[in-house]
């Protein structure tokens, strides 16, 4: 009994190291998040510093934060000049902005920069004729350059800033943003790392997805919310507190588990094609959300691979079991709180989540500490029926 008690001290310790770190990972993502967004460009940057005319009078233009760290600054006259300043965080690779027809990479029109490994800044057009590097060419396209543009590091932003001549003032327009970490070599691009289209209405400064992108995001979030967030805490706390109702427990865990299951598969199959979609710039959310999926998928099989209840191997299954069902639920909070920052969810949806995961945490608490009040107590409690051994007659 004492090397089982031990085992289970040791598994116990295991998981609670790997919560530990879990949440130590998240808080160095965390900070490094913030470090980086302290240091990229903001709206009330000074541009005469380091952009020469006419891109460097900022009370001139319009300053919007379209993607990820891209912002965009731009001016438009009623003759169809567009004057454009785009930043973002650079280490290496090229940046590029294009103007497409209908928010798809084919045929449109790019202009890219970068600044090349001896320190040179570059910045050309690019005919983007096809998907493939050889398909992108160089110092083509169909934009109609007024200005010399124009490629500045500054700290650890890039601006490109160029300025084009439209037959009429743009309003909403597709436009493409891109970058990939690999320098051109020979003008030649290498595949981007990320993208994403957005349609962005000049006339008014605003930016949006499509309205199917709109709705299959919020049907990403109800459906995680609702399975991973909701169904699967439920399950677990029945099979936890709900014992004495046996078998009933037993099979309301099961189904409770398998359809939050359900539930969450949905989610990641929304997010995969909301992904293909937007390219958002996620990936602590994807790379949660892949865990989770990983581990809850082993959980369903471990169902149907349970051992007898006097199979010796049963305590085993029983550890794994409660294990990484505990560790798939805090990881799926913490990915929904991810997801609701990242995805820009309203307020009130995530004042909402926080009210539910509140009520969980309540009820296992309470739960819990009844528990072991009814535990202790019946380990205070003597036997029923005692025998004095002076009584026994041999």
């Amino acid at each position: 009994m004492a090397g089982e008690d031990s085992r289970e001290k040791s598994l116990s310790r295991f998981f609670s190291s790997a919560v530990i770190i879990a949440l130590f990972l998240l808080f160095l993502s965390s900070v490094e998040k913030i470090a980086v967004n302290a240091q990229t460009d903001s709206c009330n940057l000074d541009l005469s510093s380091f952009l020469p005319s006419p891109f460097n009078v900022s009370s001139d233009l319009i300053c919007r934060r379209v993607w990820n760290n891209f912002v965009l600054r731009y001016s438009q006259s009623t003759d169809g000049a567009l004057r454009i300043v785009l930043s973002t965080v650079y280490t290496s690779g090229w940046v590029g902005m294009g103007f497409s027809k209908d928010g798809m990479m084919v045929g449109s029109s790019a202009m890219v920069g970068w600044i090349a490994k001896d320190g040179k800044a570059n910045i050309k057009q690019y005919l983007l004729s096809g998907t493939s590097p050889l398909q992108v060419i160089a110092d083509k396209g169909q934009l109609q350059a007024t200005s010399p543009p124009v490629v500045v590091l500054n700290g650890v932003n890039i601006f490109l800033a160029f300025q084009l001549k439209f037959s009429t003032p743009l309003s909403m327009q597709p436009l493409i943003f891109a970058f990939a970490s690999a320098t051109p070599n020979q003008y030649q691009l290498a595949v981007h790392d990320d993208k994403a289209s957005v349609v962005f209405d000049f006339s008014a400064g605003t930016s949006s997805v499509s309205s199917s992108a709109s709705q299959l995001k919020m049907n990403h979030g109800a459906l995680a919310v609702f399975g991973w967030g909701v169904l699967l805490p439920v399950g677990a706390i029945i099979a936890r507190y709900c014992r004495q109702w046996d078998p009933q427990w037993f099979y309301l865990h099961s189904v409770i588990q398998f359809v939050g299951f359900l539930f969450g598969l949905a989610s990641v199959v929304a997010g995969i094609s909301l992904y293909n979609k937007i390219h958002a710039n996620v990936p602590e959310h994807r790379a949660l959300g892949i865990i989770i999926f990983v581990l809850g998928t082993l959980q369903v099989s471990a169902f149907f691979l349970r051992p007898m209840k006097d199979a010796k191997i049963r305590r085993y299954w029983n550890w794994y079991h409660h294990g990484i069902g505990r560790l798939v639920l805090f990881l799926g909070a913490v990915n929904i709180i991810v997801g609701l920052g990242v995805g820009g969810a309203p307020k009130t949806v995530k004042t909402g989540y926080g009210f539910i995961l509140g009520i969980i945490l309540i009820t296992v608490i309470v739960s819990e500490m009844i528990l072991r009040i009814k535990r202790s107590r019946k380990s205070a409690d003597p036997p029923a029926f005692q025998m004095h051994p002076t009584s026994i007659v041999s």
